[in-house]
């Protein structure tokens, strides 16, 4: 089984963050020292309440000291060659194929904690740009099922968390980063796309009246596609303006950027 050392949890209130938290870790809370990073707060009208989120870190026992033992040299033998100075030996690492399955049933173990019934697929897929090509492909992890919109959560945060425990266990398995996508039927894909149009229409319409149009606030994941988008645009370009969730892209003419 693999151990967490700190992670974070939402919920519709500070306890219920606490306690989805407790369950991922399979801990008690005097195991666990809990920061409280947003309480939370009421709906707007026509909105949905904000919810809270925490980041619970689990409290390491007092190391025991080793007895002293007297130093061992290794032996050199005809078949395990010396280590030459300054070289480290090659840590062995994890196929494709034994990383998908570790994934996949990494995040099954997840969803089983948090009592969702779904099926979870994975595949590997084609780099989308530079920095996918420099990280390597992205691993997908989709899940399918019924009424599985409580995983998304808004704004999709609650899937991006997912998303982070998700990959951070996985890479704590291998020992290396991994760069993995967690998607509910599709919805990624699908919100990608959107967006994609989106920043076209958009960049668009600031061409035509020469006016900066700023989009919705978005997780840095959704303003990435709009950059993305209007990377090579001939006529516009995007920035990104304000602070945490209020952070959004505004496309402005590229005559006009700001030095």
């Amino acid at each position: 089984m693999y151990e967490l050392s700190t992670l974070e949890a939402i919920g519709a209130t500070v306890e219920d963050a606490i306690s989805r938290g407790l369950e991922a870790l399979n801990t008690t809370r005097d195991r666990v020292t809990i920061a409280v990073l947003d309480p939370g707060g009421k709906a707007a009208p026509g909105q949905r309440p904000r919810e809270a989120r925490v980041q619970l870190t689990l409290n390491e026992p007092e190391p025991r000291p080793e007895p002293e033992s007297p130093a061992v040299q290794p032996e050199t033998t005809r078949d395990t060659p010396a280590a030459q100075p300054g070289h480290a030996p090659d840590a062995p690492t994890a196929s494709n194929e034994e990383v998908l399955r570790l994934a996949q049933q990494t995040l099954r173990e997840l969803l089983d904690r948090l009592q969702v019934k779904a099926n979870v697929t994975a595949r590997w897929a084609e780099a989308a740009d530079e920095q996918d090509e420099e990280d390597g492909p992205p691993l997908v992890l989709d899940i399918r099922g019924d009424d599985l919109g409580v995983l998304i959560g808004r704004r999709g945060e609650t899937l991006s968390a997912l998303q982070y425990i998700t990959r951070l266990i996985v890479s704590q398995k291998i020992s290396g980063d991994v760069n993995l996508v967690v998607d509910v039927e599709g919805y990624k894909a699908r919100r990608a796309q959107q967006l994609r149009q989106l920043a076209q229409r958009m960049a668009e319409r600031v061409a035509s009246t020469r006016k900066p149009i700023a989009l919705e606030p978005m997780p840095p994941s959704e303003r990435r596609i709009i950059h993305l988008t209007l990377r090579d645009h001939p006529v516009v370009t995007t920035e990104s303006v304000g602070r945490d969730e209020d952070r959004k892209v505004t496309i402005i003419l590229k005559s006009r950027r700001r030095a």
